[in-house]
């Protein structure tokens, strides 16, 4: 079986090590940083365990279709003997539901998601949701088939009938002229979940909330790192062979060198940013795409008492001219007002602790610019997003601990600027519409997984990416193995070593 170099331990490269270790390939997966997981980590603080990265899980047949494959897998290549665990039990990981997508504020508006009866948007969301929510199926088909292949096909029929000639997730809404302005900007602003505003970002993207409320939004029982734990769990199972703090200093046709060691490899698959990999290939500075998405600051607290009676447990608080911000943010200026994210976790709750703990993530450019809590643009939002919560307080008052990831942080672990999705696409080739991505042409050793080549979407994109990805790799290696003589095959197509 083939040598293959998985660069980077994201989400991507844990999930396409798995598959391909599961197949029977020899696997070693490449991390720089001490810890896998890419913008997905854990640490402690206080005493208090803290989770960064995303949030929220959804979408679970994503997850579930993985689990199908890796089964398959096993069985096909013949490392699941009788009585070996299922990829389910190896992952050990319990998804539980949350009671709503959350609370989101707009103009002094509160609603939730799904909008509940009495309030003033509520008949509209019910057309809405009547209309977008049983779409999760489809939308779960295309996060884990390729675009063009004739199983997608009865998906993409179906939305491209419900949304017509309207291209953009912008156009699409607008069109909606029964649907209110505040309920609109909700819908609206879930396409900063691809780092970019509702005019880039396919139809499709209004669709999300709907389905979200419908299928409902998840958390791994003991905080969404787990999901890491439980992707590494399943790549170590595989026998795969996981190297961090091991940064890798050039790739080329045949190995992967790092300061420590060079890896012989028949296949590459780079789980790391476009532009950064860019630079590993060539040993030159990587030329700045020319827009990218969105960055964040993140600010991860420990609280000293629990916050007031009724506050969200996941708060969204809109700016109040939304259109403001998406400019701000192609323009990579700091914004007036930015979308807040404010993800609460009173003690004993998601995270083992005595203690409640608090995770404010503010929408920023990709500046790469460091910030502290005096920041002017920090101090700002925070006071907003405590007074529009209600808190009779800004809620750094309550810090005990403080921790703080921002655009330097993610541009050092990540893409140019600290974007979180790397640099932007256009609208067909966002989200599920991602095809040709996967691979290089020039270099037909090079295959790609990670959030740059799959924006949109959170952990479901990344994860069907690669399954996608990794797919159509496992394909290639079969055909080029079954085609070879035995004598002539290259030295990973002539059996395991």
């Amino acid at each position: 079986m083939s040598r293959v170099v998985v660069v980077g331990a994201g989400i991507g490269g844990l999930t396409s090590a798995a598959l391909l270790g599961r197949a029977g390939h020899h696997v070693t997966l490449l991390e720089a940083a001490d810890h896998v997981g890419g913008k997905s980590r854990r640490f402690e603080a206080a005493g208090q365990r803290v989770d960064t990265g995303p949030s929220l899980f959804t979408f679970p047949g994503v997850w579930e279709e993985l689990l199908r494959r890796l089964d398959a897998l096993g069985a096909g290549s013949g490392t699941r003997g009788p009585g070996a665990p299922t990829a389910a039990q190896t992952a050990a990981l319990e998804l539980e539901r949350l009671p709503d997508v959350g609370s989101y504020f707009y103009r002094g508006e509160r609603c939730e998601l799904p909008v509940p009866p009495g309030h003033p948007w509520h008949e509209a969301w019910t057309r809405f949701a009547a209309e977008h929510g049983g779409l999760g199926p489809d939308i779960t088909r295309l996060l884990t088939t390729d675009v063009l292949d004739r199983a997608a096909y009865p998906a993409l029929g179906r939305l491209g009938r419900l949304y017509g000639r309207k291209l953009t997730t912008r156009d699409y809404l607008d069109g909606l002229t029964w649907l209110p302005e505040g309920l609109r900007e909700v819908i609206a602003i879930h396409t900063l979940n691809a780092g970019v505003g509702p005019q880039r970002t396919p139809a499709l993207y209004a669709s999300m909330p709907a389905v979200m409320a419908h299928d409902g939004v998840w958390l791994p029982r003991g905080g969404v790192y787990e999901l890491v734990e439980a992707l590494r769990r399943l790549a170590v199972a595989a026998g795969v062979e996981i190297h961090t703090g091991e940064p890798v200093t050039s790739v080329t046709r045949g190995r992967v060198t790092t300061a420590r060691s060079t890896y012989p490899a028949d296949v590459v698959v780079s789980g790391i940013d476009a532009h950064r990999l860019g630079g590993l290939l060539s040993g030159r500075a990587p030329r700045r795409p020319r827009r990218l998405s969105c960055s964040a600051v993140a600010v991860y607290a420990v609280l000293d008492a629990e916050l007031p009676g009724g506050t969200p447990r996941h708060g969204v608080v809109l700016p109040d001219r939304p259109d403001e911000l998406y400019a701000a943010l192609e323009a990579r200026n700091e914004p007036e007002q930015t979308m807040a994210f404010a993800n609460y976790y009173p003690a004993d709750t998601v995270h083992p602790g005595s203690e409640p703990t608090l995770a404010l993530l503010l929408t920023t450019p990709a500046n790469g610019k460091a910030y502290n809590l005096e920041d002017p643009f920090v101090a700002r939002e925070i006071e907003r997003v405590s007074r529009v919560l209600g808190w009779p307080h800004p809620v750094s008052d309550r810090f005990r601990h403080v921790r703080i990831l921002d655009p330097a942080y993610f541009a050092a672990h990540g893409s140019e600027g600290g974007a979180l999705y790397g640099a932007v696409r256009a609208p067909w080739r966002a989200g599920p519409f991602h095809s040709p991505a996967h691979r290089s042409l020039l270099r037909p050793w090079l295959w790609r997984v990670g959030a740059s080549v799959h924006p949109g979407g959170g952990l479901p994109a990344v994860l069907g990416g690669a399954m996608i990805s990794t797919g159509k790799l496992l394909e290639r290696l079969e055909r080029d193995r079954s085609r070879a003589p035995a004598d002539r095959r290259p030295r990973g197509l002539r059996g395991r070593r």
